[in-house]
């Protein structure tokens, strides 16, 4: 029976907020660094709206969203102005967010990220704009009241607005994950979301193919990966559930409970005449000059998407592989200080792709196994380069290096120092081989026999024996080589 179940396509259009990497607040001199400090410690008197107060922009914070706009090839207004968008919270003791609405610092631009069949896939976004956080509501201190704490009201942050571009969460999260990659490089934005540094809201319609597109309806706060996702599957099987059923969409904000992985009523969606902006009357307009621009321009690093790129044609990594070394800057920087060592010595691809493979696995589990950063590996670039090149010239063999990497890792010693006080060194010496070799054929002359009668798998068991015998060292290629010989030359004399 035909599956006559509607189809439906989901549409996502993404508001990224993301705190700004200053020392100070936006329009303050107070601290910004509030994760973890004790309630309304970091707060001045601007940013708990004292009357008379006036704000100065902190021209750290410009600078840092004009290098975003330069780093996703968005269009930056040389005059851009600062507005009042009026809406009632009790953490927002000015009764308004100092905002930007119609003039925008930076309008355009986009990233590339990957489809869910992996093909390369352009968002584009409609603007970055600069805007004061609010303070937080806090319910579940004190019975029967709520308390404020006003230490992140008036931090800088970057809203990064998508257009409806996105069609799964899976895009979602890949876009995301490349837009906060891309603002470590720039040192725009450290993209903590556990410390609140990064933010997403997200507007979901669904509709038919050949419909115009549904109602969309907000999620708010979204300050996890995993949330975000749980989130949007939650909301586009809602709202296909209720198309289906011929229920109406409404226009709405929403959250995401985490505990019961659903989305819930918040209130109704506010529309930009709602907000009733205007020009911030204590507030200049920011005025840019090509020269500011042209220096920021310059001190520009190399981006995630051209690193990811070279890494493919100058090292010869495949896609995935590039894409992981690239994801943080510190390391790719740990990747390419390896390989500067390992250079010296040979340019053979084989040596690329051999380290690429020690980078995501022996060096990426153990970070997450004692979850540290890579900056903070205690196996330096230099030893790692001097193990991966003792596997590639055969001293060592694959489970050897493993042993000897862990014991780097907890002693900080060389894979030399290590190799010489147990005694590591892979034996490649033909005349030894051929003795354990021939010690094992000895032994095993039933496996032998039922290996001449067909029984190839046993060939497996007598490498496994002469390893065991030689106690890993002996050179695994070079045991298989010899012990084909070593059989064949037996096949003959029978």
């Amino acid at each position: 029976m035909a599956n006559t179940e509607p189809i439906f396509k989901a549409t996502i259009g993404l508001e990224v907020h993301a705190q700004i990497a200053s020392q100070s607040k936006l329009f303050s001199g107070a601290p910004s660094d509030v994760f973890g400090a004790e309630p309304n410690a970091c707060v001045s008197f601007i940013d708990a709206a004292f009357p008379g107060m006036l704000p100065v922009v902190n021209l750290h914070c410009i600078q840092q969203g004009i290098r975003l706009g330069l780093g996703v090839k968005g269009k930056l207004r040389m005059t851009s102005i600062f507005e009042r968008k009026h809406y009632f919270y009790p953490d927002l003791p000015q009764g308004y967010q100092i905002s930007q609405f119609k003039a925008p610092l930076v309008e355009g631009g986009g990233l590339m990220i990957q489809d869910a069949k992996g093909h390369p896939k352009y968002i584009t976004l409609d603007r970055i704009h600069l805007e004061q956080d609010a303070g937080q509501s806090i319910h579940d201190k004190v019975p029967h009241h709520s308390c404020l704490n006003f230490n992140r009201a008036g931090i800088g942050l970057m809203e990064i607005v998508s257009n409806p571009d996105l069609t799964t969460p899976e895009e979602v999260v890949d876009y995301v994950k490349r837009l906060r990659s891309l603002m470590r490089y720039l040192g725009v934005c450290q993209g903590n979301m556990e410390k609140g540094q990064l933010r997403v809201d997200a507007n979901v319609s669904v509709h038919r193919p050949s419909d115009p597109l549904g109602t969309r309806v907000e999620i708010k706060n979204l300050n996890s990966i995993s949330s975000l996702q749980k989130a949007l599957h939650y909301e586009i099987q809602r709202q296909i559930q209720r198309c289906s059923k011929g229920e109406p969409i409404f226009q709405e904000t929403r959250s995401f409970d985490v505990q019961e992985g659903i989305t819930r009523p918040l209130r109704t969606k506010e529309e930009a005449d709602d907000y009733r902006y205007f020009p911030d009357p204590d507030l200049p307009s920011i005025v840019l000059s090509k020269t500011l621009i042209e220096t920021i321009a310059k001190s520009l690093p190399e981006l995630p998407q051209e690193k990811y790129q070279r890494f493919i044609e100058m090292f010869e990594l495949s896609p995935y592989d590039a894409a992981l070394l690239t994801e943080e800057q510190e390391t790719a920087f740990f990747f390419e200080s390896t390989l500067s060592h390992l250079r010296t010595l040979e340019t053979d691809p084989l040596l690329f792709k051999l380290t690429a493979n020690w980078m995501t696995g022996e060096v990426f589990a153990m970070l997450k196994r004692t979850q540290q950063a890579i900056a903070s590996c205690p196996v330096s670039s230099k030893d790692l380069a001097s193990l991966i090149y003792h596997v590639y010239t055969k001293a060592l063999s694959n489970s050897l290096a493993k042993d000897v990497f862990t014991t780097m890792w907890e002693t900080k010693e060389s894979p030399e120092e290590i190799m010489e006080r147990k005694n590591l060194r892979q034996v490649s010496d033909d005349s030894i081989l051929r003795t354990w070799i021939r010690s094992v054929l000895e032994q095993e002359t039933l496996q032998v026999q039922a290996y001449f009668s067909g029984k190839e798998k046993i060939f497996a068991y007598l490498v496994g024996q002469i390893m065991k015998i030689s106690k890993g060292k002996g050179n695994p290629s070079m045991i298989h080589t010899l012990l084909k010989e070593e059989l064949e030359q037996m096949r003959s004399r029978q």
